[in-house]
């Protein structure tokens, strides 16, 4: 097996026993970038330079024998994460050049474990988009078939591991950003419950449903990074001040006598066949291995797509008012401040991001307000409560996670809605703010499809023993695309 197609405890294992070294590992994985990168464009910038210095420091640390379980591991983070003395785009021309002074939380938690960054991967502007083509830089394509979006926003994260560019990767879920991508690319990905993870150094979209969390290629490794970057952060509000849980504890491989519910409002209207039936199979898999199926209903998902293009583009609206050139990031000039504002946001902005923008300030608009954003959060709250009914009949919950495989690049990109439509399945996980995993569960026209998982807050341990459960008992999670 090459070295880029280990998976993370495989690697850690190697390093472990004294058979490969961090440098050895950060040189095969940067070869592997230079390979296919000029196919893929999963990284907007690279840092070979600062990976090798930390490999070096990570082999050190391991011959002092106080390595971590990350230490020395080569990982990538999407580039709406903050990186001191390292470009952030955003995938933005408002942040081209922006270099922050500063780490996110998540970040720093990785360094601290000793872990090997590679650089910062390429996603939608702002996580605006669901299949990376509004990347301003350039889109990535889907390593099982080029001619295909990965998804996004965080296309870049899941491409990157899927084509063995990185052991594991970060990236952000505000609407189905990291279960997408991840079901779109074969790989595993976690949405954490909201709260889990620490948002300080998150470039905000939407603060109220944005989530940092791990792409990895198995459900172990899915544990590794959650471990590693979860816990309470008082440098975040909205930070859950509850212990971490041994994740990696709970892989027994046991799931005799848990409940999954099966929602019927998941299985949507113009769902590819291929997909449905994959994931179906995977339900009856994971009722072999001893869980109980039951079919549930969560009568309000069909309001979640229209809901959350009303909270999310409002608090878009807000929190992008902040780019206008003065006191961070490119600008353009103008004959007075205002029209500097004015060039530098109109011409800046990507198309998508200034559509978001303007539903955003409609809906907040004196008038509108109460018509459309009041009434989009009262809705909201019939969503959360549809998912605390369901707790007490059942202990997780199984859906699909995209009613298609991944689309060919360019198909969606002249109708907003219909690119929308691909997240409807995993929008109501973020207004619900309840964790969600995905696992590749098959292929569909050649082309991965995943399971999603849907949990309890705070019960991320369940799913990870129901997804590694699952996977062990298949082989999906042993493909590589041909690259």
């Amino acid at each position: 097996m090459a070295l880029h197609e280990l998976t993370i405890a495989e690697a850690r294992a190697q390093l472990d026993r004294g058979e490969i070294t961090s440098v050895q590992l950060t040189e095969a994985l940067l070869e592997r970038i230079s390979a296919v990168e000029p196919t893929l464009h999963s990284y907007l910038t690279q840092t070979p330079e600062l990976a090798l210095q930390q490999a070096q420091a990570a082999d050190e640390r391991i011959k002092a024998g106080n390595a971590s379980s990350l230490t020395g591991i080569p990982l990538g983070i999407k580039d709406v994460i903050v990186t001191k003395d390292v470009r952030t785009t955003c995938g933005s021309k408002v942040l081209e050049n922006w270099v922050p002074p500063y780490d996110a939380t998540v970040v720093s938690k990785l360094n601290e474990a000793g872990t090997v960054t590679l650089g910062k991967l390429n996603m939608d502007e702002f996580a605006m988009g669901s299949s990376n083509e509004n990347s301003a830089f350039g889109g990535t394509r889907n390593p099982w078939d080029t001619e295909r979006v990965p998804g996004g926003s965080s296309g870049g994260s899941a491409a990157a591991v899927a084509a063995g560019q990185a052991f594991g990767t970060l990236g952000t879920d505000t609407g189905g950003s990291i279960r997408q991508p991840a079901a779109l690319c074969g790989i595993v990905g976690l949405k954490p419950t909201y709260g889990r993870v620490s948002r300080y150094g998150l470039v905000a979209f939407a603060s109220s449903l944005d989530q940092c969390g791990p792409f990895a290629r198995t459900v172990e490794d899915v544990a590794l990074l959650l471990e590693t970057i979860a816990g309470h952060d008082p440098k975040d509000s909205t930070s859950a001040n509850l212990p971490v849980p041994d994740y990696r504890a709970s892989l027994t491989g046991d799931i005799r006598g848990l409940k999954v519910g099966v929602p019927s409002e998941y299985f949507v209207e113009g769902m590819e066949p291929g997909v449905e039936k994959a994931v179906r199979t995977a339900i009856e898999q994971i009722k072999d291995l001893g869980a109980e199926i039951v079919e549930v209903s969560l009568p309000h998902t069909k309001y979640a797509l229209p809901v959350y293009y009303i909270i999310a583009p409002a608090e878009c609206s807000t929190n992008l008012a902040r780019f206008d050139g003065v006191r961070y990031g490119v600008r353009l000039e103008g004959k007075g401040l205002f029209d500097e504002i004015e060039s530098t946001r109109g011409q800046l902005f990507g198309a998508e991001v200034r559509r978001r923008i303007m539903l955003g300030t409609y809906a907040l608009s004196s008038g509108y307000y109460d018509a459309y954003y009041r009434r989009a959060q009262q809705v909201r709250t019939l969503i959360r409560r549809d998912f605390q009914e369901v707790w007490s009949k059942v202990d997780l919950l199984a859906a699909p996670t995209s009613p298609t495989v991944a689309f060919k690049i360019g198909e969606k990109t002249d109708d907003p809605v219909a690119m929308y439509l691909s997240d409807v399945c995993t929008l109501p996980i973020n207004l619900a703010g309840v964790p969600g995993l995905v696992v590749p569960c098959g292929f569909s026209d050649n082309l991965p499809t995943g399971l999603q998982l849907i949990g309890k807050p705070f019960d991320e341990a369940t799913l990870l023993r129901v997804g590694h459960a699952y996977e062990q008992n298949n082989s999906w999670y042993k493909q590589h695309p041909s690259l």
